[in-house]
């Protein structure tokens, strides 16, 4: 009796649904999976994992014969350490710095978290400087790193801002970081022997996990006030950033760092300028 194989036709079932896997960073579509019928089954040896970083170490050894000839040598080949994962170089941290009158200090809160405390003195008044902060639409012509500052929202003593910041990196790379920070101007608050207001800020959508501060304008009478310089006024600002996992904070907070300082700078550049006008107009 013969037996006769029935002829076995592929049959490809394919589900035409989309996959669609947001990663925080990037959306990356796949096709769904493939089934194929009958199943074919194919045999791939194994894949041996080299690191372009190893180089073979030999080892050899011969023995001579009674006659002076030598034997066949053996060779042994020494199976490479398992490699570690590279860590991470942070830059410089400076845990606290003065550059041309401006103090920065870094506090690590966690792992991936850090406070960061300045502070400037400027020869202007509280007035003059909290017009420059709540001057949001114009701030990006005022701070080097900030190349977008747009009001989405604006109350009795609130402002929402798009705000897009831009560095230069090593090799040619831009850091970019945005987000939508809220802005709650806080009223007048009296000192002892002068006067404070904040404007409390945190970030509620963007590129960190916590980004999150204060400016504080404090001004003084003028009697503690160095020779030349009209006002005794000093710009605070503190805040709290943790950003995506995806960036160790180690990258980033020395930049951070020395953006606070420019910034700092810049506002207190823009202050004089506008109190020198004032005073001669």
């Amino acid at each position: 009796m013969a037996l006769h194989r029935l002829p076995i036709t592929p049959v490809t079932v394919v589900d035409a649904a989309i996959v669609i896997i947001p990663d925080g960073i990037f959306t990356h579509t796949f096709p769904a999976k493939t089934i194929s019928y009958p199943p074919i089954t194919v045999h791939k040896p194994p894949q041996l994992a080299f690191s372009s970083s190893f180089t073979p170490q030999f080892q050899a050894f011969s023995a001579s014969s009674s006659n002076g000839d030598s034997e066949e040598s053996s060779v042994q080949l020494s199976e490479p350490e398992p490699e570690s994962e590279p860590e991470l170089e942070p830059e410089p941290e400076s845990n606290s710095g003065d550059a041309d009158g401006i103090e920065v200090e870094v506090e690590k809160v966690s792992k991936n978290r850090r406070r960061i405390r300045s502070k400037v003195a400027i020869d202007a008044s509280l007035q003059t400087v909290w017009g420059i902060l709540t001057d949001y639409e114009r701030l990006a012509d005022i701070i080097p790193s900030l190349v977008v500052s747009q009001v989405l929202d604006k109350g009795e003593n609130f402002a929402r801002l798009l705000q897009i910041g831009q560095q230069n990196l090593a090799f040619g790379w831009k850091f970019s970081a945005k987000g939508v920070i809220d802005c709650y101007e806080q009223d007048f608050e009296v000192l002892p022997n002068g006067q404070r207001r904040d404007i409390d800020f945190k970030m509620i959508e963007g590129d960190f996990t916590i980004f999150e501060g204060k400016w504080s304008i404090e001004q003084y009478e003028p009697s503690g006030c160095v020779s030349g310089q009209q006002y005794d006024t000093t710009l605070l600002y503190t805040v709290e950033v943790e950003p995506k996992m995806w960036l160790p904070v180690q990258l980033v907070e020395g930049r951070i760092s020395r953006e606070i300082q420019m910034n700092l700078f810049s506002i207190r550049e823009e202050a004089r300028k506008l109190s020198d006008s004032n005073s001669s107009g």
